[in-house]
């Protein structure tokens, strides 16, 4: 509904998405997976397991409604998120409410990948959105990071013009 309020939760790297380009990238630019980036390879941090959701969403609906969850999986934010939304709403993501990891820059560096491909591809760190009300935002945010989430205030649901996931800065 216009005026819920959307939460990410974060990845734990490209969650089994986008290896075709990732491929392509490292063969092209004939990278080494064994440079280190933020103290691990390359190789460790695109093959890091995807991180599972269950139990703090499990956790989080004792207390409260989530009126929608979309994975962030192939597709990226771009087409995942319009899945779970009604068609006369729009997503508002603020592309300044995290840091992507230093993994998806690497990629984006070195493929020439722009910034709308890479999340239209990528997670770019973002692993779930939950789409809650307002007044369940607060609770929602504590809920995840008591459980040992890192999850913030990501965006929130407008009326739709012509997009149904509209980015700022």
């Amino acid at each position: 509904a216009i005026g819920d309020q959307l939460i990410a939760i974060s990845s734990s790297g490209p969650h089994s998405n986008g290896y075709s380009l990732i491929r392509h990238i490292i063969d092209q630019k004939n990278l080494d997976v064994h440079e280190e980036i933020e103290g691990q390879t390359v190789a460790s941090r695109l093959m890091a397991p995807t991180k599972i959701y269950v139990k703090a969403i499990l956790e989080l609906i004792k207390t409260l409604e989530i009126k929608a969850i979309s994975h962030i999986t192939g597709g990226g934010i771009t087409e995942n998120l319009p899945r779970v939304l009604p068609k006369e709403c729009c997503a508002h993501i603020n592309l300044r409410s995290w840091q992507q990891p230093m993994i998806f820059d690497y990629l984006a560096k070195h493929g020439g990948v722009d910034a709308s491909e890479m999340l239209r591809t990528f997670n770019c760190g973002v692993g779930l959105i939950l789409c809650v009300s307002a007044d369940s935002l607060d609770a929602a945010l504590e809920s995840l990071k008591e459980q040992g989430e890192t999850a913030w205030h990501i965006g929130s649901i407008g009326s739709r013009n012509d997009k149904a996931v509209v980015y700022s800065e």
